[in-house]
């Protein structure tokens, strides 16, 4: 499995703070809830990350 592998699974993703200052991924599928806490420059770096990846997958020829 890889970043590539397509998966036939439907998830929620919420993003938000959190009430001790931490901003929250959490991600609920199909019996499974995930909840990942970030320190907020944690967070604006993963915000780069992904602005970053959608900037390389505009450039993929489809």
């Amino acid at each position: 499995m890889g970043i590539n592998t397509e998966r036939d699974i439907e998830a929620n993703l919420q993003i938000g703070p959190t009430d001790l200052g931490m901003v929250r991924l959490f991600i609920e599928g199909k019996g499974i809830e995930i909840p990942m806490d970030f320190e907020p420059e944690e967070a604006e770096e993963i915000a780069e990350e992904i602005r970053a990846a959608a900037q390389a997958a505009r450039a993929v020829k489809r």
